[in-house]
């Protein structure tokens, strides 16, 4: 694509600017939710700048133009903002400015900042006023510009709401709400307003498709002590749907009629989660009304899954297992190893035949994200997703990565193995084996109830700190049941993050190596937190892998693995064998065997 596009449309929205005398204009990746992946209608930083990952924030002046992003994303963004007079700031580097700081540098006294306060979270705002309020800064928050400048942009969306199961759920949509009227009556308030999406998803026990891989629906909703309110596109819910939820006391309004319903509220307790409540959102209720900022009770009750959840996520496993492994199996046949070599098997190949095994499977609804099929040095490009435009050949001799995942019925799944093309290099094997033993060691790890993501991230780390190599991305991120792939509020990284792990939560395990030219290795399971075992100390917790893939024996250098460590690989192979063989063919059998013969050193 012709990069002076985004020329124009910097200098399109310029000109907006000058119209409505604003200083500095901001354009967040959200949508009106607080959500990590939007729909089409909200990727107005990806329509002006031509940057399409999930996290970055653009902001322009009459003469500079940034965007920040973070690790995951610099290669990608540095190819993508090329010729587009767009500056990349790489968060977290040196010398990079953090964007408050850039703000209220280019904001002279009595300047003005303008955003759409309906994709800013009241959070943000509130940080935003704090920071730049001595400098004598004005806000517009009612301003979308971009809306002025997209010509042909796409409608919100109204994709079919459907209902989950409790078969699927293993609580029902009545005891859901009375949980949160329970809270109502501990926090002593009379309305909760709830905007994250994958919380109404998991509250209603609907879900949807209104955003791509995230199965769920564009809404808001609102529950009181007596009542509850979904609100949400008309068209979007059929009467079977409006049925089931009328049955348990919810009605169903306009998804934007919300705004006005809360500007009508008269008095009373409000609770809502200004992290993922918009400026605008929270800008409506009156002021006679009290703001109750707390996290939505939801959020920790969805993220610890009931015992049906956690079974079914255990059948998800096996199922998704079953897809990969015959990937793996399939990328090591004669007919395949012979494209390779004639440079005729491509990266969109493996992702098409990966979508095809998953479908193959019972339960299977769509893929939980957009498949990372990285061959050689497209692997150290953390999020690369395979395009028409991009996807090379997978190549001999290097590393193939590949980070995909499913939504099934029973859960959602989220799995990364890199594979030897060809032969595996000392380096290769040293580098690979390193990032093993990280994953081994998280999973593997015992920790008294009350720790948090940021304790245990280095058991990860070490192995790869021991010769020099690290990542820069977090190590591990809570997984929705049928939901969102990145769900919190647990998460394991080497900043910024003690929610103390509980049982039922389902976390990724997923330390990496990337090195840009050559090639990137992942590994990634996802882990259930249970009970270990109590004592006079206290509770102890530990993991579950859930996930059901070999790793690639051919690159791991045994030496380099400490005698535990080959305990756990060897157990952990052995429970694969015994719960994928019986759903392969007797061809596929024999390859899972030898892929799960015992390590020794």
């Amino acid at each position: 694509m012709d990069k002076s596009i985004y020329r124009q449309r910097v200098e399109a929205l310029r000109q907006e600017m000058k119209k409505e005398g604003i200083d500095a204009y901001m354009i967040l990746t959200d949508d009106f939710h607080a959500s990590e992946y939007v729909g089409d209608y909200f990727k107005c930083r990806e329509y002006v700048s031509g940057f399409d990952g999930s996290a970055g924030v653009l902001a322009l002046t009459a003469g500079e133009a940034c965007l920040w992003t973070d690790g995951r994303y610099f290669l990608q963004a540095a190819d993508q903002l090329k010729d587009t007079g767009i500056d990349l700031m790489k968060m977290g580097e040196p010398g990079v400015p953090v964007i408050d700081t850039w703000l209220k540098k280019v904001l002279e006294k009595g300047g003005c900042l303008g955003y759409d306060g309906r994709t800013v979270s009241s959070a943000r705002a509130q940080e935003l006023k704090k920071l730049l309020s001595e400098n004598g800064v004005s806000f517009r928050e009612d301003l979308d510009l971009v809306g002025r400048i997209w010509k042909d942009r796409p409608g919100l969306p109204e994709k079919e709401i459907w209902l989950l199961d409790t078969l699927y759920t293993g609580m029902e949509r009545s005891r859901k709400l009375e949980m949160v009227r329970e809270n109502l009556k501990k926090e002593r308030a009379d309305l909760q307003v709830i905007a994250s999406l994958d919380d109404i998803g998991w509250l209603f026990n609907i879900r949807g498709g209104d955003i791509d891989f995230n199965p769920v629906p564009l809404a808001y909703a609102m529950i009181g002590r007596e009542n509850a309110v979904l609100y949400a596109a008309p068209s979007a819910a059929s009467g079977e749907v409006l049925a089931a939820l009328r049955a348990d006391g919810v009605e169903v309004r306009p998804y934007l009629q919300i705004f006005d319903d809360l500007k009508a509220l008269k008095e009373g307790r409000v609770i809502m989660d200004l992290s993922s409540c918009s400026a605008a959102l929270s800008k409506a209720l009156p002021s006679a009304c009290t703001l109750i900022d707390r996290p939505s009770c939801t959020s920790a009750a969805k993220a610890r899954k009931n015992p049906v959840e956690m079974e079914n996520i255990r059948r998800a496993h096996i199922r998704d297992g079953v897809a990969v492994t015959k990937l793996l199996f399939w990328l090591d046949q004669p007919e395949q190893k012979q494209l390779i070599h004639e440079g005729k098997l491509t990266e969109l190949d493996v992702s098409e035949k990966i979508l095809s095994l998953r479908r193959q499977q019972d339960g299977f609804v769509e893929p939980s994200f957009g498949s990372i099929i990285a061959a050689g040095p497209h692997g150290a490009i953390i999020h690369y997703e395979p395009s028409e435009e991009t996807s090379i050949p997978v190549r001999e001799d290097t590393f193939l990565l590949m980070d995909t995942g499913g939504h099934y019925l029973q859960g959602t799944t989220d799995i990364t193995r890199t594979v030897v093309i060809g032969r595996a290099s000392q380096d290769m094997k040293k580098h690979y084996t390193a990032v093993l033993r990280g994953h081994l060691d998280l999973a593997s790890a015992v920790f008294r109830s009350g720790t948090g993501g940021l304790q245990l991230d280095l058991l990860a780390r070490a192995p790869l700190w021991e010769i020099g190599l690290d990542f820069n991305h977090g190590t591990g991120h809570g997984v929705g049941y049928l939901m969102n792939v990145h769900e919190g509020p647990q998460r394991i990284a080497n900043r910024g993050n003690m929610v103390p792990f509980e049982e039922g939560m389902l976390t990724s395990d997923e330390p990496g190596v990337y090195l840009t030219g050559r090639y990137g290795i992942r590994i990634e399971n996802l882990m259930l937190c249970t009970r270990a075992f109590d004592t006079e100390t206290g509770r102890f917790l530990n993991f579950e892998t859930v996930t059901m893939v070999p790793y690639d024996r051919r690159a791991i250098d045994p030496s380099r693995l400490t005698e535990k460590e080959i305990v756990i690989l060897n157990s952990y192979h052995e429970k694969v064998y015994r719960l994928l063989s019986p759903f392969l063919t007797f061809e596929e059998c024999s390859w899972l065997r030898e892929a799960t013969q015992p390590l020794q050193r």
